[in-house]
This record gives C-alpha cells, sequence and structure tokens, in this order.
C-alpha cells in the first residue's frame, strides 16, 4: 500500500504569521484627480506635459478606485490577502501641501481603512509614492530643505486621521527614484535634470523621512521606509567594470541602506557624487537613521553594469534623455541573455535572495517586508479569461527566494505583489500591465487573471509547492 505525502511534505511552508499583501499606489488607481478638493500633484502636471508619458496617458481617471474602493476591497477579500499596502495621495488630503486639510479627502481614507479592517485585512499606508502637493514642487520641491518640514506635519496629520486604527506605516516609496528620475534624470515627475538639485532631494527625502517618523510613532504603530534595491553585478572583471558596479551598488542601494540603518552615508558614494552638496546638516543623520520597526524592500531585477564606453543606459523610461546617476553618468547597463518581461528587464530571482540577504546580515537587525515584488507582461483576455502563466513562474520564483532566505534565518516578515491591478504605470502609460487582476481601461471591469487565483491558493495552503528537486 502507497501513502500519500502530506501537505508538510509537499508544500514550501511560510511562518503562520507570514503577511500575504499586494501593493498600489494613488496616483497609478485613484482618478477623481479634480473632485472633492483634491489639488495638483507633479505627477498631474507631468502627464500633462506633452512627450512625457506615452501615449500622452494621465491619471485623470487610472483605474477609478477612488469610486470603485468598495469593489476593490471585496475583490481583496475574495483572494485572501492579509495585507494592503496603498498610498495616501498627499494633494487629495493637504492640497497645498501645507495649511488647511481637505476633509473630504481624508474621509476618503477613514472609509478605505474601515472597509478594509471589516475585512480583516490589515491597511498598509504609505505617505508618499512621488506625488508631492503642485505648489510644494513650486516652492522648489525635495531640494529644498523645508519640503521635509511639510512632509513631517502632513504625516502628523494622517496619524491625527487614522493612526487609532492603522500599524504599519511606510513614510517614503523608493526615493531613489523621486530623487534620481525626478531631478536629474527627469524621466519621473517633475521631469527636472539638474544633478545637483538630485542629490539634495535624495537627502530631504531621507530626512522627511525621519521627521515624519517622528510624528508618527507612539500607541503601537510600527514605521518604516520602502527602498527599492537591487543586486548589482560587474559585467566583468575588468577593474572599469568592478568599479562601475561599485558606483551603481552605492548610489542605488548603499546610500540609501547606510543612511536608514546606519546613520551615514558611504564615503566613496559622497565621493562620486562631489562637487555636488547635499545640503546635510548637524543633527540631520540622527534624525535619518532614528529608529525604525521595518524595512520595505521593493526588487524586481539584477543590474549588470559596465564602466566602459558605449554601452547602453538603463531603461527608464520610454522617452530618457539624461542618467539618473549623478557623479557616474558613463555607467552602461547590459543584459546576459536572461528571459525578461514586457518591461525589458531580465528576470533573476536569486537576486532578490541577494538583498535580502546582505540587508540582513550586514545591517543591524529589523523585520522586512518584501514591499513591491512582480513583472509586467503582454496580457491578453480570451473567453476564458485571462492567463498569465509568465507571471506566476515569476512570483513562484521569487517566492522560493523569500522561503530560502526565511530558512537561513533573514527576518523577513511578509510579501506584497506588485500589483494588485493593472494601473497606470508612470511614463509607460497605461502600456505595461503587473496588475493580479486586469483592468478594461473602456469600462473599467476587474478580472482576475490566473496569477490571482494562484496567489490566493498560496495564501490559503500558506505556502508554495515544492519543486520535483526538494
Amino acid at each position: 500500500m502507497t501513502t500519500q505525502p502530506s501537505q508538510a511534505e509537499t508544500l514550501l511552508g511560510f511562518p503562520a504569521d507570514f503577511v500575504w499583501g499586494a501593493a498600489t499606489a494613488a496616483y497609478q488607481i485613484e482618478g477623481a484627480a479634480a473632485e472633492d478638493g483634491r489639488g495638483p500633484s507633479v505627477w498631474d502636471t507631468f502627464a500633462h506635459t506633452p512627450g512625457t508619458v506615452l501615449g500622452g496617458d494621465t491619471g485623470d481617471v487610472a483605474v477609478d478606485h477612488y469610486h470603485r474602493f468598495a469593489e476593490d476591497v471585496a475583490l481583496m477579500s475574495s483572494l485572501g490577502l492579509t495585507a494592503y499596502r496603498f498610498s495616501v495621495s498627499w494633494p487629495r488630503v493637504q492640497p497645498g501641501g501645507s495649511g488647511p486639510v481637505n476633509q473630504k479627502g481624508l474621509d476618503f481614507y477613514r472609509r478605505l481603512v474601515d472597509a478594509l479592517l471589516e475585512a480583516g485585512i490589515q491597511p498598509w499606508p504609505t505617505l508618499y509614492h512621488w506625488d508631492l502637493p503642485q505648489p510644494l514642487e513650486d516652492a522648489g520641491g525635495w531640494p529644498e530643505r523645508e519640503t521635509a518640514y511639510r512632509f513631517a506635519e502632513y504625516a502628523a496629520l494622517m496619524r491625527e486621521a487614522i493612526g487609532d486604527r492603522v500599524v504599519n506605516w511606510t513614510t517614503i516609496n523608493e526615493p531613489w527614484c523621486a530623487a534620481f528620475l525626478g531631478y536629474a534624470s527627469g524621466d519621473h515627475a517633475p521631469g527636472r535634470r539638474e544633478p545637483e538639485a538630485s542629490v539634495r532631494a535624495a537627502h530631504h527625502l531621507l530626512l522627511g523621512h525621519g521627521l515624519a517618523a517622528q510624528a508618527l510613532r507612539g500607541e503601537g504603530r510600527r514605521v518604516g521606509a520602502a527602498v527599492n534595491l537591487y543586486a548589482v553585478s560587474p559585467a566583468s572583471e575588468a577593474p572599469e567594470d568592478v568599479d562601475a558596479a561599485r558606483r551603481i551598488d552605492g548610489l542605488q542601494n548603499r546610500f540609501f541602506l547606510d543612511a536608514l540603518l546606519l546613520g551615514r552615508y558611504p564615503e566613496d558614494v559622497l565621493a562620486d557624487v562631489q562637487p555636488y552638496d547635499l545640503g546635510v546638516r548637524e543633527g540631520d543623520m540622527a534624525i535619518v537613521g532614528g529608529p525604525i520597526d521595518q524595512l520595505g524592500i521593493n526588487y524586481y531585477n539584477r543590474f549588470f553594469v559596465t564602466g566602459r564606453e558605449g554601452a547602453a543606459p538603463a531603461i527608464t523610461s520610454p522617452f530618457a534623455q539624461a542618467s539618473p546617476w549623478p557623479g557616474s553618468e558613463h555607467v552602461g547597463f547590459v543584459q546576459v541573455g536572461r528571459p525578461v518581461t514586457a518591461m525589458g528587464w531580465e528576470i533573476d530571482e536569486s537576486g532578490l535572495a541577494e538583498v535580502l540577504t546582505r540587508v540582513g546580515t550586514e545591517y543591524p537587525s529589523v523585520p522586512l517586508y518584501v514591499t513591491e515584488n512582480g513583472a509586467a507582461f503582454d496580457d491578453v483576455v480570451s473567453a476564458e479569461g485571462v492567463e498569465d502563466p509568465d507571471r506566476i513562474a515569476y512570483i513562484e520564483a521569487h517566492l522560493r527566494a523569500c522561503h530560502s532566505v526565511i530558512t537561513a534565518g533573514v527576518p523577513l516578515r511578509g510579501y506584497f505583489a506588485w500589483s494588485l491591478m493593472d494601473n497606470f504605470e508612470w511614463g509607460w502609460g497605461y502600456a505595461k500591465r503587473f496588475g493580479l487582476v486586469y483592468i478594461d481601461f473602456a469600462t473599467q471591469a476587474r478580472i482576475p487573471k490566473s496569477s490571482a487565483r494562484w496567489y490566493a491558493s498560496v495564501i490559503e495552503r500558506g505556502g508554495i509547492d515544492r519543486s520535483p528537486a526538494e
């Protein structure tokens, strides 16, 4: 007689309290750009500027989450999500970036949080996912120190509004993108190409994080930031390639990790960005590196880089014209023949294990969460729905990487798939689909893809199938 293997024998199980989530961002999904008192953000201004977004797309309507949030929460519940990471639109709750509060905007987030809690889903708000109120940009934006203090005031407003019901808070999302795509390459809003302004923006974003963390902390709230990390490898062992890898790893990864977890900037990175002045003042780094309760890590792919002339730049937008690497504009990016997503990004799940292990072993211990991970593919609706086996394979491979580092002792506590729904993909407009749920942008119909059903089964079972070799 043969016995059937138990679930424990066939499943790579995750801890019972592992957080299973999905993530979105306000400008990408909410729409209602000029309703109920919302003011313009830098992304409204940028997207309405010709030649900035593919197809002339904007987030004016997006996927209409502002009006359809109850439907979307029900969708999350049907997938079994235990947490939902969303961002708050700063210009929706404080249109001027300072001064009067828009109660209708705050009420929207109160309703959203209440609906999530009623569905048994933990809300994970992010206070800044790139939609700076336009009046603050008109006053100089993130290169100006005052913006960090306005951000802290906004954080305090949100604490007062929903802090009694929300435990887990993220201050800023991907400050690298906000600083260097926004102010160095100009690929993202506000579209400026000013290298010195970009390094000052990076510091002030981190200062804003530290000040906001102080404003949020207390009464059991857990506060952190979310950084986009990449495994960075030299294209060869040639000295110029090794130096290129040091430079990109420095500005992409170590600049933010060292600041947040060690309270300092790496000396070699400061040398790389000379003669630019970050605007650091006495006491800043103690604020930036103040205590955090958790750290979000966003991961999509690995970089292979070269310092040799003539290499291609990284693909940062369909209209890229300048480098987002102040002080290292000569560095090029190469591909090594791995399968790619619809974004042209090579798939390398080993890089996720590498960055998680690095943070877990080389820095002071803090609970880690994968706050974004996912892939765009060219999804097609058929009579059977939307089948997306490539996305399932991508997420499964990265979950295996997560399981491996947990087994090795890295304090990884949760995973958020990017994204819950197809949405406005920044400079790519509506041309790239990352969602677990397909959106028919003409009708706003929500169609769960096969990846959504697969992810729901992973959550229900608390793990993924072991491979035959395991």
